[in-house]
């Protein structure tokens, strides 16, 4: 990425705490190629296009985050009608699991001085019994990619928070299916997305007439309790986010 300035680069990048700068966790785990989002440029007539959907998609999945973080400490937001069936799908979920989380870590920000870098986390769950790091997602699945991000969060928060245990991946979603097909439509960021195998239910859904539900909420939670190899792995991309980024960190005094 470019930056015009020190301040940009800074602002940008990473948190000033207590006066002192550290790089932040997302725009660290950046440094990482990722197939699914070069898959998504190569279906689109532009690069353009790739921005103005990923700009409203961002947009869609702050208005469940926002919605979601309030719900868990305990407060009633006001729903907007375009991300409904998600939320009621989640305060459905959270029910049915019992899922209990302390509105002191609802974004938290956290930091690990040995290594040098800060976060935001989305919450600290109570699920099944474990105390695990909650990171909530809006994407279409759940990526290995976030790994990396939840271990760096356990990592700077293991040693004051000794009963931390797990950390689970909490996907928020809405789609719709078709009544003859079994094929699911996904909109997100103004575009249209059909999923399906060729053939289902001995019906090819690509030369279906499609009947489409409405639109259902759709959770996916998914544990991931082995963490420490993640973190090896954060490191290494934290190195190598440094090395790409030498000159502004040298001049913010971090290297």
């Amino acid at each position: 990425m470019y930056y015009s300035n020190l301040e940009g680069f800074k602002k940008l990048s990473g948190y000033e705490i207590d006066g002192v700068w550290y790089p932040r966790v997302t725009k660290i785990v950046e440094i990482k190629a990722k197939p699914a989002l070069y898959r998504f440029y190569a279906e689109l007539n532009n690069f353009a296009e790739g921005e103005s959907i990923k700009e409203k998609s961002a947009s869609e999945g702050t208005l469940i985050h926002e919605a979601a973080e309030k719900i868990f400490i305990g407060e009633s937001p006001v729903i907007d009608p375009s991300i409904a069936p998600s939320i009621e799908a989640l305060v459905n979920f959270i029910e049915k699991k019992n899922i209990q989380v302390d509105p002191e870590f609802v974004e938290k920000q956290v930091v690990h001085y040995g290594d040098r870098y800060a976060g935001t986390l989305d919450a600290v769950a109570l699920i099944d019994g474990k105390l695990g790091i909650l990171d909530i997602k809006t994407s279409q699945a759940i990526y290995r990619d976030y790994n990396l991000q939840t271990s760096a969060y356990i990592a700077a928060l293991h040693s004051s928070l000794n009963n931390l245990q797990t950390r689970w991946i909490l996907r928020i979603d809405q789609t719709k299916i078709c009544l003859k097909c079994g094929a699911v439509l996904r909109s997100k960021g103004g575009r249209d997305k059909i999923r399906a195998p060729k053939v289902k239910n001995g019906v090819n859904h690509e030369k279906c007439e499609h009947r489409w539900s409405e639109l259902r909420g759709e959770i996916e939670l998914k544990e991931f309790p082995y963490w420490q190899e993640d973190y090896k792995a954060f490191l290494g991309a934290k190195k190598l986010w440094e090395w790409e980024n030498e000159y502004w960190l040298k001049k913010a005094g971090y290297l």
